[in-house]
């Protein structure tokens, strides 16, 4: 029966086992619209289970709230009471704080974890399809027995509305409302039973539930620790995620997740990893290597020898006086300095032997592009421009320019690592386009000293007369040519074309291993 409003009454409680306000629940149903795999989702538990909806909006707020409440069961609607229970054991898992360290105010990162734990949820749903039915019966029968009081309350509204007008009889009119109101006892009643019993059901499923959740988290935490990761592996950083659209993180990370790409995240992941480690062992002007003793005014180098006067207040006055002469003797070191200035340029390889295989199943193109993506964190890092060289044949050559001064779009960055472009090798047209745009550099900005790294595992001959061009660059612009081969150890014997050219050369024969090039982000 309806009530006086025409509409159907609903059990009272809440529908939402978790706590928020308003802003937060069109969080999730903003979301819920730009999700295809939320929706899908959602249509498939709601064609098999009522009530899964607010089940999956409750895990979502859960994930995503600085700071998620579950309400107590005695706020719930009694149907929804199985969902608060879920949500309950989720919180509760060991995991879940893990968790909300990925999600906590992301809710991209909040319905990746919603749709991690899909398949536990799922499979819960299935086995519990009968405590559910045991509290929509109680849900049912508490309605029920809210029909004749409502009833009755209307029958009175309507008997005191008349006594009104006729100003008498109202004593009639509440002996009316008597035998409106006899059965609420017995459907009351009923009520209690039932939702007695769907209590116990629900107590009875408790443990499987339990269970579920924390197989959930698990797969919740461990879905979106990988997707950070590879994320972070990408040179992606948490900042730059919050603010792409919904739409556009979910490509990139489904970009990112298959092809080739996904099995690089990995090795890109330590490469980045070890050139921190070098950078943080780069110290600038700092003190290395003692190699004698000068004097000056540096309190932080002077010997023990000196400091002892300090102790001696006849002697302070003379500690001051050599002090402010620049007198006082110092430890002298030879220390790392900064020498590259200009843009750091990789020139990299993209013939068709760079396919080829090495320990673990990487490839030479793999361990390439890792190290030259490495080397554009090292250029950002230290503010210089960045460029990227793909090279192969003689007519085969594609740049990509990294301005310091302007963010590295992750789908240009992507670009850089997924384009191959086959063939033979030729040196002699990248480093001339190396060598052009430094020259282009030093002319516009003045910045000379640049670091150019040619990652190759192939050998090819040069010209006499492109050498003596080369040279002539080298020696104008001052800049360094550093040579990585890899795979290709005949290519740095004695005598080769790479020796002849490079300053600094090194073979790479192990293709799991990234320190083999660790003094390259020391050097540059």
């Amino acid at each position: 029966m309806a009530d006086s409003t025409g509409q159907e009454p609903t059990e009272p409680g809440h529908t939402g086992a978790v706590a928020a306000d308003p802003y937060d629940r069109i969080a999730w149903r903003d979301l819920y619209a730009r999700s295809a795999a939320l929706r899908e989702l959602a249509a498939e538990l709601a064609a098999r289970h009522a009530h899964t909806t607010d089940l999956l909006a409750d895990a979502f707020l859960a994930a995503y709230l600085a700071a998620p409440r579950v309400r107590e069961a005695a706020e719930m609607a009694p149907s929804r009471l199985f969902n608060r229970e879920v949500v309950a054991e989720l919180a509760a898992s060991p995991g879940f704080a893990a968790l909300r360290r990925e999600t906590a105010g992301d809710p991209y990162a909040a319905a990746l974890a919603v749709l991690a734990e899909a398949p536990a949820l799922r499979l819960l749903l299935d086995r519990t399809e009968p405590v559910r039915e045991a509290a929509d019966r109680a849900a049912e029968a508490r309605r029920s027995a809210g029909r004749p009081a409502r009833t009755a309350g209307e029958t009175a509204r309507q008997a005191g509305a008349t006594a009104g007008a006729l100003g008498a009889g109202a004593t009639s009119a509440d002996g009316a409302a008597g035998p409106a109101s006899a059965p609420a006892a017995p459907a009351g009643q009923a009520a209690s039973r039932a939702e007695a019993a769907a209590r116990q059901a629900l107590e009875a499923a408790t443990p499987g539930i339990r269970a579920a959740a924390r197989t959930a988290t698990a797969q919740a935490v461990r879905v979106t620790r990988e997707e950070a990761a590879l994320m972070r592996a990408w040179g992606v950083g948490h900042g730059e995620l919050e603010r792409m659209p919904y739409e556009e993180r979910a490509r990139l990370a489904e970009r990112l997740r298959t092809g080739r790409l996904a099995r690089w995240a990995e090795l890109i992941g330590r490469f980045r990893q070890m050139a921190d480690g070098e950078r943080a062992r780069k110290v600038e002007n700092a003190t290395g290597e003692l190699i004698g003793v000068t004097l000056g005014d540096d309190l932080s180098r002077v010997l023990p020898s000196e400091l002892a006067h300090l102790g001696l207040p006849e002697l302070r006055a003379v500690f001051a006086a050599r002090y402010a002469a620049g007198e006082l003797m110092l430890y002298d070191s030879r220390g790392e300095q900064t020498t590259g200035q200009g843009a750091v340029i990789a020139c990299v390889d993209t013939s068709h032997s760079m396919y080829e295989e090495g320990p673990g199943g990487i490839t030479r193109e793999a361990w390439s592009k890792a190290c030259a993506l490495a080397l554009l964190d090292q250029a950002r890092h230290a503010r210089r421009d960045f460029v990227g060289i793909l090279f192969s044949a003689a007519d085969k050559l594609q740049v990509f320019r990294f301005p310091a001064g302007r963010p590295a779009p992750v789908e240009r960055v992507l670009e850089f690592a997924e384009t191959f472009l086959g063939g033979g090798t030729s040196y002699q047209r990248p480093l001339s386009a190396a060598a052009a745009l430094l020259a282009e550099e030093f002319d516009t900005a003045a910045r000379g000293r640049g670091d150019i790294v040619l990652i190759t595992d192939d050998e090819c001959g040069v010209t006499e007369q492109w050498t003596r061009e080369w040279q002539e660059a080298r020696h104008r612009l001052g800049f360094r040519l550093f040579g990585l081969a890899v795979g290709a150890p005949t290519a740095t014997a004695s005598g080769s074309v790479l020796e002849a050219l490079c300053d600094n050369l090194r073979p790479i024969e192990d293709l799991t291993d990234v320190r083999a090039a660790a003094d390259l982000f020391r050097l540059i």
